[in-house]
């Protein structure tokens, strides 16, 4: 299976979005982090940012909402044109009929779980989704080293995704580098969010085909 790098930019240049996505053109998806400070304990940019993004850049947005009250938010980050929104599990009420307006909106649907959310919770509800976003880190700041407790929870899900047959990503975001990202995907994730390991490279396309070719050949 072939592997599907999405650069964070959370560790980007916010003041120069446009050059920084220029640098980044050989992901397969560029991972958007909005945060409310309230849901994690950090700010970042909200919907008319997102507005703006899709506009500056080709490559498609995997849009990651870590803010309270998903369930009413998430269907306008859809009808921006954003390629996916995912939720967290623990901001909504409804995940199942949250999952059912984004897809009507044209985006695909994603759940998120925090580390300490267990996979248990989620698994009855996980087929109304496109993907399912484990958290290998305590969401709200980038450049944290991966928590490798969470990792069980990645192998059980591509365990289950596999005897139901379910066609859905199984994407990791938290601490995602060269030394590690083989080893994630050999567990089945197939899709990686890596925000320092990207922009801190000094050539970051480079950095993206290296990940992607690391991950694709121990590949589930």
């Amino acid at each position: 299976m072939k592997a599907s790098i999405n650069p964070s930019i959370l560790s980007a240049d916010f003041v120069n979005f446009e050059a920084e996505f220029e640098t980044i053109v050989g992901c397969d998806q560029v991972h958007v982090d909005v945060m409310d400070n309230h849901f994690v304990p950090n700010l970042t940019f909200g919907l008319q940012m997102v507005s703006s993004m899709q506009r500056i850049t080709k490559r498609p947005l995997d849009v990651h909402l870590m803010i309270s009250d998903a369930d009413r938010f998430a269907p306008d980050y859809a009808k921006t044109g954003a390629y996916s929104v995912t939720v967290h599990f623990e901001a909504c009420s409804d995940p199942a009929l949250t999952a059912k307006l984004l897809r009507q909106n044209g985006a695909k649907a994603g759940l998120a779980i925090k580390p300490a959310t267990a996979l248990d919770e989620i698994l009855p509800i996980i087929q109304h989704f496109d993907r399912l976003l484990i958290m290998t880190v305590e969401p709200g700041f980038g450049g944290q080293l991966l928590i490798e407790e969470t990792l069980a929870k990645v192998a059980a899900a591509r365990a289950h995704f596999d005897m139901k047959n379910l066609a859905i990503d199984l994407q990791v975001d938290g601490g995602i580098t060269a030394d590690n990202i083989g080893r994630v995907a050999a567990l089945g994730a197939n899709s990686f969010v890596a925000g320092s390991a990207v922009f801190k490279a000094s050539d970051r396309n480079l950095e993206i085909n290296r990940l992607r070719d690391l991950a694709t050949k121990h590949s589930h």
